[in-house]
Formats: structure tokens, sequence, C-alpha cells
């Protein structure tokens, strides 16, 4: 049924569950894919971050998760794997992160998994960065590039 789910989502862009829709963004070579679930908490931002405009790019991605935050699961799991970031779009990754950390100060759970190559201390040093001035748990996960 889930992944029925996420096909369905990835064909059509959107899915409504009650008053929030699920919305999957399809990664180029310079936007991330990004998967947001309201039902099971999941937001999920993966490949590539150099959009052209960050602020056209993320806004509605800060918007959705300002709607989200009125009527959150129980539970939040934030998925981050990312292969490359710019400066403007980590700004964005902060703003993302401050908005789940007042949903975690209420009393939600938020966890961050952090995925990082094994070699790539860069990215892993960035997860770290965040970490450290935000108060969320993190969970920092290397992988190994096939």
């Amino acid at each position: 049924m889930q992944a029925h789910l996420i096909i369905l989502i990835k064909k059509s862009g959107y899915f409504k569950y009650g008053d929030m829709e699920a919305i999957s963004i399809e990664g180029t070579s310079k936007t991330p894919t990004v998967i947001l679930e309201p039902d099971n908490g999941k937001i999920e931002i993966s490949g590539m971050s150099i959009p052209e405009d960050s602020m056209v790019f993320y806004k509605p991605i800060l918007e959705w998760i300002d709607g989200y935050s009125k009527s959150p699961a129980p539970g939040t799991e934030v998925i981050i794997k990312l292969d490359y970031f710019n400066t403007s779009s980590s700004k964005f990754f902060l703003d993302i992160f401050q908005k789940l950390e007042r949903l975690f100060n209420t009393g939600f759970e938020v966890v961050v998994h952090w995925y990082y190559e094994v070699e790539d201390e860069d990215m892993l040093g960035t997860g770290e960065d965040y970490q450290s001035i935000l108060k969320i748990p993190f969970k920092m996960i290397s992988y190994e590039d096939d």
C-alpha cells in the first residue's frame, strides 16, 4: 500500500490527505527530490541542491511545513541525503530545521537522519554543524555510494 501511494504521488505531484497535501517534487541536475508526506510525518530531501533561485524553490516547502506544523503527525522523520548543496540552499535548510525545532519544542517527536557518503567529511561536518546549533535529534548515517 505504501509503495503504491508513493507511485501515485510521483505521477500526480499532489495527493490530498485531510487538510494537507502530500507533495513529491522530482529532482533535476540542479534541484533535489523532495517528498513531503503529512500522514506519516515524512520529509525527505535528496540529490543536488543548487537551484537558480533558492527562494523560489524552497518557499513552497517552508509554507508546507508551516501548514503541517498546525496538525503534525505524532512523529516527524526528516531524511536528508544530499550529494551537494550551495550556500543559498544551506540557509533554507536552516530555516526548515528551525521550523521543525519549534515543532519539537511543543512536544512532538522530530528526528533528522543526515546521510553522508563515507568519505565525504564536508557533508558530515555540515550535518554536525546543524546538529550543534539546533535542539532537535540528529542521526548521522554514513553510506557507500554504489
